[in-house]
């Protein structure tokens, strides 16, 4: 999985020259403590999770004589940073400064729907039906390609802005693909590089934050936030849970509030607030009132 294939690039940089039948446990040690001064607990776990596995079944294969990946503890990283959600002021500012990039159609896209990134890289054109308006998401850059669960397999319809855009993006990418010639790779996916090429995830976070940068936001972002920020969005529009679990595709609503539990609105009270302003006439007594009588 791409994800783990980040994660392990830092790693891989200190000890990836060392054969793997001279690997010791303070090489691995030593790699994960420089990877701990710039990267994020999870990170790093991330990291030492993929190595051990990586290392298991070299070890099954006799390529190895121990695992000496899982004889070291994953060290403390930094202290990650909170994910954001764009506020609707934001939101528009990115949108228009979004206009003229790359990265326009994929920006819209994944705000205004909720779509995974992973599930945005995937998207091919068989799955867009411009005329209906709709996207059927069926495919991630995961292993195998699979979505991240089933209920993840789902059909939205498109907001018309996010249809003009696809429809921008498919003119773009067919002028991409006369300059590419024969260097044109194709793959039927929506989203790509100049060459028809999968977009590397570290590749579109740069290209991504150039875009939050120009839109006034900084360059702290990343594409995922995008999701977040629908979350946002849609909580802040009164949408049930329930339904944004529903276009989001998570497994259930218990997700949601987990995972987004500071994006969405605090509706808890909301049945005391509206009984109260019910109600209230008939239990509370106006000032003067006793005076009055």
């Amino acid at each position: 999985m791409e994800v783990y294939q980040d994660a392990l690039r830092p790693v891989l940089a200190v000890i990836g020259r060392i054969p793997l039948r001279d690997l010791t446990v303070q090489d691995v040690r030593t790699a994960l403590a420089k990877m701990a001064v710039t990267h994020s607990t999870p990170t790093l776990q991330k990291a030492h999770n993929c190595l051990t596995r990586a290392l298991r079944h070299a070890e099954g294969r006799d390529l190895v004589r121990r695992n000496v990946s899982a004889l070291v503890d994953t060290p403390r990283g930094r202290e990650g940073r909170p994910s954001q959600a764009l506020t609707l002021e934001q939101a528009a500012a990115l949108l228009e400064a979004a206009e003229d990039s790359r990265l326009h159609a994929f920006i819209v896209l994944c705000l205004l729907t909720g779509v995974r990134s992973e599930e945005a890289r995937a998207l091919t054109w068989e799955h867009v039906d411009l005329d209906a308006g709709t996207i059927s998401v069926w495919r991630s850059v995961r292993a195998h390609g699979d979505t991240k669960t089933v209920r993840s397999r789902r059909t939205l319809k498109l907001p018309e802005i996010a249809v003009e855009a696809l429809r921008a993006q498919m003119r773009r990418q067919a002028e991409e693909r006369t300059r590419a010639g024969e260097l044109w790779q194709e793959h039927g996916l929506v989203f790509t590089t100049t060459v028809g090429t999968p977009f590397e995830s570290h590749n579109l976070r740069r290209d991504f934050r150039k875009v939050t940068a120009a839109a006034g936001l900084g360059s702290r972002w990343v594409p995922k936030e995008l999701r977040t920020s629908f979350v946002s969005m849609m909580s802040y529009q009164g949408v049930p849970v329930e339904e944004i679990a529903r276009l989001a595709g998570h497994a259930s609503s218990r997700t949601t509030e987990v995972i987004y539990r500071r994006e969405l609105r605090p509706v808890i009270t909301t049945g005391a607030e509206v009984m109260d302003q019910i109600f209230r006439p008939r239990h509370v007594r106006p000032v003067g009132a006793d005076a009055a009588g």
